[in-house]
């Protein structure tokens, strides 16, 4: 049997070729993990929108069986209809206030 002989530029250029694949092979990895994220990210919204539109149908739905069917109870109607809208307010008060921490000075300086 014959011993295969491998030249030093055979060896450097084989080396090369798999560096190569190695970097090809990861930045298809990273894209494929790339495109998974913003994938997942969009599911998320619309998961998000459905059950807000699911909840606030629902809602909708009580309020009106209530209102239709117990106008007359006061008590009632004010439960309904105001318990939702306080969540609500609670909700986007927490979501539109802007929080900002100014700098702060170090050494008691003002």
């Amino acid at each position: 049997m014959n011993a295969i002989t491998v030249s030093p530029p055979m060896l450097f250029a084989g080396v090369g070729i798999l560096l190569g694949l190695l970097i090809v092979w990861r930045a298809g990895a990273r894209k494929v993990r790339a495109a998974t994220e913003a994938a997942r990210t969009g599911a998320r919204a619309v998961s998000l929108v459905g059950r807000v539109l699911v909840l606030g149908g629902l809602i909708t739905g009580v309020q009106w069986v209530v209102i239709t069917y117990a106008a007359d109870n006061t008590s009632l109607l004010l439960s309904v209809l105001g318990l939702p809208a306080l969540f609500t307010a609670a909700t986007l008060v927490r979501t539109l206030t802007v929080v900002a921490d100014g700098p702060r000075r170090r050494g008691g300086k003002r």
